[in-house]
């Protein structure tokens, strides 16, 4: 019975040597699987995803990083502003227009002069580019003017102001009826609407067999304001 009791004590002393060197000094359990090493932040030099979110992200308010929209344009529109088609004043209707023309005609001259006013009464800016078509109604037809080849300048027209354009015609100085004229119409430069006025120049034109001097129109400018 002795031999028992100290069979079972030795038994119980061996098992609690085998316990204690399964443990450390401060009773932790060695045989534990460690925990995962967590990554570095950003502040540590790391280039974990959300460093890289808040790198290239957008903030709450829709902003980039350097303080402008996402998506927003130079004005807000996309548009660069100004009046009109390219920015440019818009040119002159035949509505807008005032046009008178009167005698011009200079004493001794061996060509008659008629004078053509258009004044702009749109209420706004425009423009005259170029030459305005000219056809004298005469009793055996119609006859166009030819424009005298000079160059034509683009002509702002303020509201209210006027600019002049000249008509010469050959001088009917033969003795006969010649060709009379009935009246003259004026079209705007790039314009089809047309206006209809009285001539005021001389009543005829010399009949010719095509060789004489024509009826020629001047561009916008090419005489001075009322002749």
């Amino acid at each position: 019975m002795r031999v028992r009791k100290l069979t079972l004590a030795a038994m119980a002393l061996a098992a609690g040597l085998s316990l204690t060197a399964c443990q450390n000094d401060d009773g932790t359990d060695q045989s534990a699987t460690p925990p995962a090493a967590s990554a570095p932040s950003a502040a540590d030099g790391g280039s974990g995803s959300a460093g890289s979110d808040q790198e290239g992200g957008t903030d709450s308010e829709g902003k980039t990083p350097n303080g402008s929209g996402g998506t927003g344009g130079s004005d807000g529109t996309g548009g660069s502003g100004g009046s009109g088609e390219d920015g440019k004043t818009a040119k002159c209707r035949t509505d807008e227009l005032e046009i008178t023309a009167i005698d011009a005609t200079v004493g001794g001259d061996d060509r008659g002069t008629v004078a053509v006013d258009l004044k702009n009464g749109g209420g706004r800016d425009c423009t005259l580019e170029g030459y305005a078509g000219v056809d004298l109604k005469t009793n055996a037809g119609t006859l166009s003017a030819k424009r005298t080849g000079e160059q034509a300048p683009t002509v702002v027209l303020a509201d209210g102001d006027t600019v002049t354009f000249g008509i010469t015609y050959p001088v009917n100085d033969t003795g006969g009826s010649g060709v009379r004229i009935t009246g003259l119409v004026v079209t705007p430069p790039n314009e089809t609407k047309s206006v209809t006025l009285d001539w005021p120049g001389a009543a005829s034109l010399p009949v010719t067999d095509g060789s004489g001097t024509p009826v020629q129109v001047g561009p916008m400018g090419s005489a001075g304001q009322g002749g």
